[in-house]
């Protein structure tokens, strides 16, 4: 892409999500900008309930809006395009099939797995991220519930029927609660010779609790929340060995089907092409001003950001992506204006992780601790102001209240793939009884002529 000859100062903006978003929002009101939003997705994506569509609770659409949808400021362009490099010496960002000139350069590009130098595990141990993540991981929990109902070898179908999931932060946590509560409450009805209810899902947490970075007052609760719901927590486990027949820590083995991944993640491997000081997780060590060291037209937003308030770093979640967001858009425009420029301080309103039907664990402004119902209500309604769109809070609103009252949920349990080559041997119950072979019947003796006299 050219260089043109639009005399105002060009935004490129790369990412659609939380942090992105707010910045291109906030952007789109100045006369004196236009902005070009990249994003190899065409949908903005509410990453937070992406284990609700993983376990059948909501649908994609539900968590999702069209990027062009949301911004249709005069003065913002949208292209769907993967970002590949930033050449910061020429000011241009590369893209696949292309390369796209900025005056200011905005990078939200979130984070990925990580699999702690195990990068094979990701073949077995798929982790969520995407629509397509957790698309995929939905079609791997209720293939194993189909398999199961298909095997005649008892070992093996218990193997199909336990869940094994690696992390307990809030995806982990959250994933685990979910899925037990599926297996007891959405499908018992639906298969004859399984009881899903015997299904064991186990969490596997290498540190010695759960949600490590809440208090333990919260981190007890959480636990104990688990454990009612039939989870098994396992602390202290540090995993040794993920393959396609289990899960190895320490001098156990954990025979399973299924394993699930809610552990590490690390930052979009993009960051790196701007050649400036990261952290072991691959974040930039922004400037109170959010840019990149060094490069004072590049911004870092996000989970791609390492930004520090007060000696403590700031929390990669969506409400410091999404004023990092903003304070990045007013940074430019003040900058523009020859106003003076402010750093980046980050007001923490709080943050939960639900455990399952009316169990939940917070802090509320960083002073107050919630748990149980009052913690779940409050999780709900800042989860539902944060979806964007009218039709997507009033869609989740009403399926989590039917789920809530019901217990059951709607019929979400798709398999959208064709996974019918993967299934084990159909049971011998289940199989056509053998025809035995026609009897043979014994030869009679040839006849002979009759003598001639």
């Amino acid at each position: 892409m050219e260089r043109d000859q639009d005399s105002r100062h060009h935004v490129v903006l790369v990412g659609a999500g939380f942090g992105g978003l707010q910045a291109a929002k906030a952007l789109g009101k100045a006369d004196n900008v236009r902005v070009t939003v990249v994003d190899r997705y065409n949908h903005h994506l509410f990453q937070p309930l992406l284990y609700q569509v993983a376990t059948a609770v909501l649908n994609p659409s539900d968590i999702s809006a069209p990027i062009r949808t949301v911004l249709r400021s005069r003065n913002t362009e949208v292209l769907l395009a993967e970002a590949k490099s930033v050449d910061a010496r020429r000011k241009v960002l590369v893209v696949e099939g292309g390369e796209i000139p900025y005056d200011s350069l905005v990078l939200a590009t979130g984070a990925t797995h990580s699999y702690f130098k195990h990068p094979e595990w990701a073949q077995v141990a798929p982790g969520l991220k995407t629509l397509e993540d957790a698309v995929r991981m939905r079609e791997r929990v209720l293939t194993a519930f189909e398999a199961a109902e298909r095997e005649s070898d008892p070992e093996r179908q218990r193997q199909w029927m336990t869940f094994v999931i690696i992390g307990a932060g809030p995806t982990g946590v959250e994933l685990a609660g979910a899925l037990s509560y599926m297996t007891r409450h959405g499908l018992p009805k639906d298969f004859r010779r399984i009881d899903t209810r015997q299904a064991r899902v186990i969490l596997l947490e290498g540190l010695p609790r759960v949600l490590s970075t809440y208090p333990e007052e919260l981190s007890e609760a959480a636990k104990r929340d688990l454990e009612k719901l039939h989870v098994e927590v396992r602390t202290g486990a540090l995993v040794t060995g993920i393959d396609a027949e289990g899960v190895t820590f320490g001098d156990e083995h954990i025979a399973t089907r299924t394993v699930l991944w809610g552990a590490g993640v690390a930052a979009s491997p993009l960051v790196r092409s701007l050649e400036v000081p990261l952290d072991r997780a691959g974040r930039v060590k922004v400037t109170p001003l959010l840019t990149a060291p060094g490069l004072d037209d590049v911004y870092v937003i996000g989970d791609v950001a390492a930004a520090e308030q007060r000696g403590k770093p700031v929390p990669g979640i969506a409400p410091a992506a999404m004023q990092m967001g903003r304070h990045v858009a007013k940074t430019i425009r003040a900058r523009l204006a020859n106003k003076p420029l402010r750093a980046f301080r980050y007001h923490d309103k709080g943050s939960f992780a639900v455990i399952g039907r009316g169990y939940a664990v917070g802090l509320l402004f960083d002073k107050w601790r919630m748990k149980g119902l009052p913690a779940w209500c409050v999780w709900a309604g800042v989860h539902i102001a944060y979806l964007v769109g009218f039709r997507n809070r009033a869609s989740v609103m009403l399926n989590w209240g039917y789920t809530f009252f019901t217990k059951g949920g709607r019929d979400m349990r798709l398999i959208t793939g064709n996974v019918v080559k993967r299934m084990p041997a159909l049971a011998a119950s289940l199989q056509a009884p053998a025809v035995p072979p026609p009897p043979v019947r014994p030869e009679l003796p040839a006849s002979r002529p009759a003598p001639v006299h």
